[in-house]
């Protein structure tokens, strides 16, 4: 297993470590191109689902408020709505909601699907709170429909479904604005039951059903007739209604591959059973545009009762045309098309929800007939960062609006042609999405600045912190700027507010770390703190300084794990730079719980320590679903220390694994 270390950060330590390793063209250096990408943690550390009210970028409600997050060359803060460089276009008001029809024929509903297709990525995993925090930013954005999960797939999630209904689903703006909570559910009973009785709660619930109707899935995965998969169709949608749900959304499985004919038909038998949404996914992404608008289109004119419902699409991105095909089902009569933040997605992604919604703020109105969507776009940049980094799905760098190279230049053509008119090589302001380059304040950070210089550097950012929570950033930032020669960047105040402020809290955290490597035997001492307060002190041999400290944490912590993934990113360029590490664990005893996988992320100057650092984070995560799963008091519950200790002793193995 690879890890990734900037090349900001020659010869380091990690080089002796348990990753692999990849040596320069020189020979004897390892370096591994950096992503320049640090993380954002949302949600103060130790407190509940919701971020202290003195953190702007986590204050509720949409218009005005902050949004923070940063990339190579420019940091994205807040734009009130309606702001930025350039003014976004006005845009009619968003329709009353009414399950089956739209009374604006222009308007186009947006059906965000990241926190169930877009969970379906693999390597994505998702706790409770960081769905319900998803969803809220997505109630920020002003999405129509949330769908917030399969609930009939885990107990787990069920309860965030059920938890995003009761919350978001009842969060009502003044203008009236309350997104709809989406279950989707296979068409049989036992998942519509699960389905509605977790999105119920929400003011405006919906289920969302499906079967698959194209031959080869009849044929292979379903062993059914036409006939018979008509039936059940129906009968899942007439049982959502005898359950009390009046929005209803069908989905026919492999639409792209099914026969157009029978497409009509089953579509027809729904809609009179009494659905009000009929989505046409292209589940395989095989479609090309034209092909795809072709087919909403006949299904439009050729389906029975299909002026009486609204026409969805899924576009999958197998030929990366999911969001050329999903506006082409626009312009051809659709009017919801569902996608997820940053594409993410089965196999190759989704249609992007990014760029379906400034194709269709740029375009919409003079070449696609007027289409609109009720989004407010400046929220973009905050909500693709949350869902990187909360997946742990990096965003490739030339992704489009979201990317870090998206409003970037480098060639000295497009230099020019920017110094003179930023129209010349950009067709949006990035400031539209809530992007802004930085500006010339002027303040420099280094270790001689106080807490006023800082202060006002992170208000311009977007970030408002006061006395104990400036203290702990401030604190941190004095120890950077001494360690650092060149002065403190953005990107790394972003990765100090990261690592003090938006972490889990830790049952167990790491007071010292002392590690020797070279050509004799790599060996690491660590010392931790435990529930108890009493420091333990632990030393380990290993394939390298990374791995000798891992397996001393291992002793410390009697947690036998897999380690799935190794990341090492720098936060800015120079030897000095900042370490930002991220790892994936699961647990490796899998006759104890489900496979599921942790991810913890920590920064630091010292590689070493920002290594052993996420790894902790990792585990605190563990132990505290695990105890939970089991029902257990958590462990950041306030259990015993010495209780804590035995229990994890107890359940997870007491005498050391190695890995």
């Amino acid at each position: 297993m690879a890890a990734v270390v900037s090349s900001s950060m020659p010869a380091v330590a990690v080089a002796a470590s348990r990753v692999s390793e990849t040596r320069s063209a020189k020979g004897g250096v390892q370096t591994v191109k950096a992503i320049l990408n640090g993380p954002i943690r949302f949600g103060r550390k130790g407190g509940s689902s919701n971020a202290s009210p003195s953190v702007a970028f986590a204050s509720r409600g949409r218009s005005g408020s902050l949004g923070v997050t940063r990339r190579a060359n420019s940091v994205v803060v807040r734009a009130a709505e309606g702001n930025g460089n350039g003014a976004a276009p006005t845009k009619p008001k968003r329709p009353e909601y009414i399950p089956n029809r739209i009374d604006d024929p222009n308007y186009v509903r947006i059906f965000d699907t990241t926190l169930r297709d877009g969970e379906q990525s693999p390597g994505a995993t998702l706790t409770s709170k960081e769905k319900l925090d998803i969803a809220k930013q997505l109630k920020k954005l002003g999405v129509d429909i949330i769908e917030a999960g399969f609930p009939a797939a885990s107990p787990d999630d069920h309860a965030a479904v059920s938890e995003i209904a009761k919350t978001v689903g009842n969060d009502v703006d003044e203008d009236g604005y309350v997104p709809v909570i989406c279950g989707l559910s296979r068409a049989n009973k036992k998942d519509i039951d699960a389905s509605w009785s977790a999105v119920k709660h929400a003011k405006r619930p919906r289920i969302h059903t499906f079967i698959a109707t194209s031959k080869i899935h009849m044929e292979y995965k379903l062993k059914k007739t036409e006939d018979q998969v008509v039936a059940l169709a129906v009968e899942a949608v007439k049982y959502c209604r005898s359950l009390g749900c009046t929005d209803i959304e069908f989905s026919p499985e492999d639409a792209g591959r099914s026969e157009p004919e029978f497409l009509y038909r089953i579509l027809g038998e729904v809609i009179k059973a009494g659905a009000t949404t009929i989505n046409i996914p292209d589940t395989v992404g095989i479609t090309i545009p034209d092909e795809f608008g072709d087919l909403i289109a006949k299904i439009k004119a050729n389906t029975p009762g299909a002026d009486d419902v609204v026409i969805s699409t899924h576009c999958q991105n197998d030929l990366g045309l999911s969001t050329g095909n999903s506006l082409a089902g626009a312009v051809n009569g659709a009017r919801q098309i569902e996608c997820t933040i940053n594409g993410i997605g089965e196999r190759a992604g989704n249609a992007s929800l990014e760029e379906v919604a400034v194709a269709l703020d740029l375009r919409g109105q003079d070449h696609m007939n007027g289409l609109f969507t009720g989004l407010s776009i400046e929220h973009i940049s905050l909500t693709s960062r949350m869902v990187a980094e909360y997946t742990g799905m990096a965003v490739q760098p030339h992704k489009a609006i979201v990317g870090q190279n998206a409003f970037a230049h480098e060639s000295g053509i497009h230099q020019d042609g920017m110094l003179k008119n930023k129209t010349t090589y950009e067709i949006i302001e990035p400031e539209r999405v809530g992007i802004v380059r930085k500006d010339s304040a002027g303040i420099f950070l280094g270790k001689h600045s106080g807490r006023h210089a800082l202060k006002t550097r992170l208000e311009t950012l977007g970030v408002s912190l006061e006395g104990d929570e400036l203290m702990e950033v401030f604190n941190r930032f004095k120890l950077v700027a001494e360690a650092k020669g060149g002065g403190v960047q953005d990107e790394d105040l972003f990765a100090i507010l990261s690592d003090e402020l938006y972490q889990p809290a830790e049952l167990w955290h790491l007071e010292e770390l002392q590690v020797v490597s070279g050509r004799t035997m790599p060996t690491a001492t660590v010392k931790l703190v435990g529930p108890d307060g009493m420091p333990k002190v632990f030393c380990s041999v290993g394939t390298g300084p990374v791995d000798a400290a891992y397996k001393a944490v291992d002793m410390a912590m009697q947690i036998p794990v897999e380690l799935l993934h190794f990341e090492m990113n720098s936060v800015t360029e120079g030897i000095d730079a900042l370490a930002i590490t991220k790892v994936i664990i699961r647990q490796a005893n899998s006759e104890l719980e489900v496979e599921r996988k942790f991810q913890g992320s920590a920064a630091d100057t010292d590689v070493i320590a920002s290594s052993v650092k996420a790894y902790i984070h990792a585990l605190n995560k563990l132990i505290d679903y695990v105890s939970k799963r089991r029902g257990m008091p958590s462990a950041f519950d306030g259990l015993g220390a010495e209780d804590t200790i035995s229990t994890a002793s107890q359940e997870f193995g007491a005498a050391h694994q190695t890995r």
